[in-house]
């Protein structure tokens, strides 16, 4: 707990005989404060009441009426590099992501999908100095996301006493995958019974606290309580959805500009501060149809529901912490993991698993969504809105999430903490990073990272304290420089300079062109000046690279996934090839996820030619059931045995089912069932065959592939939501499982073209 005891008496052969002695050490610092980091995710600079959105948010705006507002606060532009950061007050880089957790690079900066042990987390710190440690929501810092494990990125490995939330970087808020400690966790109520994974979290981290100070109430603790909201989809009650009918009908260009004079009033930017341009995907309002128009909307509407939502369940957990007596001596840090996102594209998506990019137009998009538009919001969308939005969420700055550009990485920023805040409500305008939080915790609690921790010895901070904004709100920025770059977007800050890259459009680093802006005089970064000023780009370009080379960005991944839709397969090289995989699993008892390299046929995969077969047993036509499943609702397949007949479903992200059914029914007692999935280069279609006892037995054409699928793979069900609307999840299998083997073919090697490429090398 808060103190360390050591036995120095004198052991007996007995008890009686012991003479007992001890000295016991006080742990804590004196008086310590409990401290709660609130993190949304993909929430952008504008969104907040607080920072000038008519989205109403009043128990956020209670935290910065009470404490400081940042307008001048950055992070690093994506989810899992924010997150590294912020816990463990290092760059995401150095610390060992590069950019999200799950995109291994080979090298240093994201060699095992885990976040190196010599940058501890603020978990693991305080827990040094005798915190408690919990941790409810979304955790994102682990490339190992499988309920099966390995569990040595999950967050109590990292620290943690408690866990209760997700491991992924999104997931559905209706049906979310839940763990709790190591463990998978049921659903503990439907979405009929009104669940919602962000008022699950809040409740979860108010059990915990409130146990926690029954028992130890002289033990500070430390929450961190990451939500999914506000990353797609956007989910929401309906009445909040609801709340907002009508009140975006006006379109993002008015509402921008609203918003923009909104923030000067308030005073949150800088009455000289200029309000940039929108880029080319971003539509004007006006040359929309009414249909598109009611579908951007509908969109907008749902985002500013579930973000009053979000709101309405941090002010819960403040409710509590000040009826138990507990809030005045609690630090409460409240951000964003970076700017508002542009990955619903040009028109949204109803879906946002079909795709990220915010170039292209969804192929019957907008007819879709329009006549679904009352399921915006609800378990039956994936529901992300327009980039037009995010430019709006990101006012007054350029680009979105993922882009090292204002608009990707500066964002809201409160803190709370009356005990050094005296001039609450105020606004800080000092040049801040991500890196900088964890630092100004120790620094306001009193202590050090320690030297070593769990026997490892630890790196230092490469972020500094912001402690000393508090009480001198003119004094200049103790941060000098900081560098950025996710997925080939590059920047560095230094001394009120900014020199900056937009790579998510240049696929080579040579034909990157650099932009330089003085952010001390030009707030929005509105205006480039690197012609007027070459030799002060040139200065910062060197910058970068120097700090860069400290800090072990190298190498970079090839580009974002924002320019167009294959670049997500292409991060590592135009085409990887598939190796040859066959897993064999016996007495298959009851249903179980799996880990990737135990599983085929996922994501792109599908375009592998793969193979299922399995020998059943079933005692009667009335067993059925999944026998492998790869996705959920908005994306993958099923293979699985219904009605008495063999059935085969690929959903192309609820665009398209394929669907293949038996011609025959299937016999009881043992059969050996398959399907085979052949994929033809030609046509970029896949032909799906069913078999019983080796005989055909049905067929199915694939004539387009999901972009992205669900977030696991299993045998015997398919949990969390169907992948066909022929069944409800998890539709696990009745009958006996004696043997699965699942088989991946290796890609066909064309030998005139390998002796083509030989013959070339010189």
């Amino acid at each position: 707990m808060s103190r360390k005891t050591t036995f120095t008496g004198t052991v007996g052969r007995t008890m009686g005989e012991t003479r007992y002695q001890y000295h016991v050490t006080d742990t804590n610092p004196k008086q310590a404060p409990n401290v709660v980091y609130i993190l949304l995710d993909d929430m952008g600079f504008a969104q907040l009441g607080c920072y000038g959105s008519s989205i109403r948010t009043p128990n956020i705006d209670r935290l910065a009426e009470e404490g400081l507002r940042y307008n001048n606060f950055h992070t690093t532009a994506v989810c899992s590099a924010t997150r590294t950061s912020l816990l463990t007050g290092a760059n995401h880089h150095t610390a060992g992501c590069a950019s999200l957790i799950e995109l291994r690079t080979g090298a240093e900066n994201n060699l095992t999908g885990n976040i190196k042990p010599e940058y501890a987390f603020l978990s693991e710190i305080l827990k040094e100095y005798g915190y408690a440690t919990f941790c409810t929501g979304k955790w994102h810092l682990s490339a190992d996301q499988c309920t099966a494990g390995p569990v040595e990125g999950w967050p109590l490995q990292k620290g943690f006493d408690r866990y209760y939330g997700f491991l992924q970087g999104e997931n559905d808020q209706y049906h979310p995958h839940l763990i709790r400690d190591n463990t998978a966790a049921p659903q503990p109520k439907t979405v009929e019974e009104g669940y919602h994974f962000s008022e699950d979290i809040v409740d979860n981290a108010i059990d915990y606290l409130y146990e926690h100070q029954m028992n130890f109430p002289q033990q500070p603790f430390f929450l961190y309580l990451p939500f999914g909201a506000m990353h797609t989809p956007h989910h929401a009650p309906k009445e909040y959805i609801d709340s907002y009918r009508g009140q975006f009908d006006a379109g993002w260009d008015i509402v921008r500009q609203q918003w923009f004079e909104n923030q000067k009033r308030i005073g949150i930017i800088p009455q000289d501060a200029v309000l940039t341009p929108k880029n080319e995907y971003v539509r004007d309002w006006d040359a929309c149809t009414d249909k598109e128009k009611a579908v951007y909307a509908r969109e907008m509407e749902a985002f500013a529901g579930m973000l009053t939502h979000t709101d309405a369940q941090i002010g819960r957990l403040v409710d509590y912490l000040e009826e138990s007596n507990q809030l005045d001596n609690t630090i409460i840090v409240f951000l964003s993991d970076n700017g508002a996102s542009a990955e619903g594209g040009v028109d949204g998506r109803f879906n946002a698993m079909r795709g990220q990019d915010v170039t292209s137009r969804g192929e019957g998009e907008i007819d879709y969504a329009y006549e679904h538009l009352d399921e915006i919001g609800t378990e039956l969308a994936f529901n992300h809105y327009p980039t037009g939005w995010a430019n709006c969420g990101n006012t007054p700055f350029q680009w979105y999430k993922i882009w090292a550009h204002e608009g990707g990485i500066k964002d809201p920023l409160i803190i709370r903490y009356p005990k050094a805040v005296k001039d609450p409500g105020a606004v800080r305008t000092q040049y801040h990073h991500v890196t900088d939080l964890t630092p100004t915790i120790l620094d306001l609690i009193g202590v050090e990272k320690p030297e070593y921790i769990k026997g490892v010895h630890q790196q230092p901070f490469t972020g500094v304290s912001m402690k000393y904004t508090f009480e001198h709100a003119d004094e200049p920025s103790h941060k000098y420089i900081q560098y950025y770059e996710v997925h080939g977007n590059r920047g560095i800050y230094k001394d009120g300079w900014k020199a900056v890259v937009n790579h998510c459009f240049v696929e080579d680093y040579a034909k990157d062109e650099w932009e330089l802006y003085h952010v001390d005089e030009d707030y929005s970064e509105a205006f480039n000046v690197a012609n007027k000023y070459p030799e002060k780009l040139r200065e910062l370009q060197e910058d970068f690279m120097h700090e860069a080379g400290r800090y072990g960005v190298f190498p970079m991944l090839r580009f974002s996934m924002h320019a167009k839709p294959e670049n997500l397969q292409r991060q590592y090289a135009e085409k990887i090839p598939t190796p040859e995989k066959q897993i064999v699993f016996e007495h298959v008892r009851k249903a179980v996820n799996l880990v990737m390299d135990r599983s085929i046929g996922a994501g792109t995969g599908s375009k592998a030619d793969h193979s299922v077969t399995a020998w059943i047993h079933r005692d009667s036509v009335e067993e059925e059931g999944v026998l492998y499943s790869v996705g959920a609702r908005f994306g993958g397949y099923s293979f699985y045995v219904k009605d008495n007949h063999l059935k085969y479903v690929y959903n192309q992200n609820k665009v398209h089912y394929y669907e293949a059914v038996s011609d025959r029914e299937l016999p009881v007692g043992d059969v050996k069932v398959s399907f085979v999935s052949t994929y033809n280069k030609e046509t970029d279609q896949a032909e799906v065959k069913l078999y019983i006892d080796d005989k055909e037995a049905g067929v199915t054409i694939v004539e387009q592939f999901a972009y992205m699928v669900g977030f696991s793979t299993s045998l015997l069900a398919n949990p969390y939501s169907p992948v066909t609307p022929d069944y409800e999840s998890p539709f696990e299998f009745t009958g006996r499982a004696d043997k699965i083997v699942l088989h991946q073919f290796a890609d066909v090697v064309d030998v005139e073209e390998e002796k083509r490429k030989l013959s070339s090398i010189e």
